[in-house]
């Protein structure tokens, strides 16, 4: 009988072992992410972390705990979000995903004063206050709506992911 409560005893610490190093690789997974790493599917709400590319499409595994893997082809509209940019009227004509994400994190932080269900001149205040050179005229509410909710995913999933974006922005503001 002792023998076996040792035995449990020690399977549980061996389980609580394997869900640590499994935790840990997934964290260190998330923490060695790059923009190019998390796309967006049209039609379905969150990010997804790109796994691997297939022949007609690529397996992209949630960013949430669900971790729910979706094999994309053709017919999905997949976008990587270093790819994404935000439509200005200044000098320059776009602004990347990842800048904006860094002013935000600059200005506000954890707290944007803001959700994806805030009123759209809210909304669009907010990209002001932000992006004060944003088009008004080819940016919607629906795309300031994914800005909100996509950088309040990464600020929950992969905080280190903002911060290694806000390096280069301040490096190139230094130059």
């Amino acid at each position: 009988m002792l023998y076996e409560s040792k035995t449990i005893q020690f399977t549980l610490s061996y389980y609580h072992i394997l869900l640590f190093v499994r935790h840990s690789l997934l964290l260190h997974q998330i923490i060695n992410m790059e923009f190019k790493d998390i796309a967006a599917v049209a039609g379905k709400g969150g990010l997804y972390k790109v796994v691997k590319p297939t022949k007609s499409g690529v397996i992209l595994e949630a960013l949430d705990d669900s971790k729910a893997k979706i094999v994309t082809n053709i017919n999905h509209k997949v976008s990587v979000l270093a790819e994404i940019s935000v439509y200005c009227t200044g000098d320059e004509e776009t602004i990347a995903l990842p800048a904006v994400f860094t002013k935000i994190k600059d200005e506000f932080g954890d707290d944007l004063g803001v959700d994806k269900n805030a009123d759209p001149d809210e909304l669009k205040s907010f990209l002001a206050h932000i992006l004060p050179e944003y088009d008004r005229d080819k940016v919607y509410v629906s795309d300031i709506k994914k800005i909100v909710n996509w950088y309040m995913i990464l600020f929950q999933l992969a905080p280190d992911l903002l911060v290694a974006a806000a390096a280069p922005a301040q490096e190139e503001d230094k130059a």
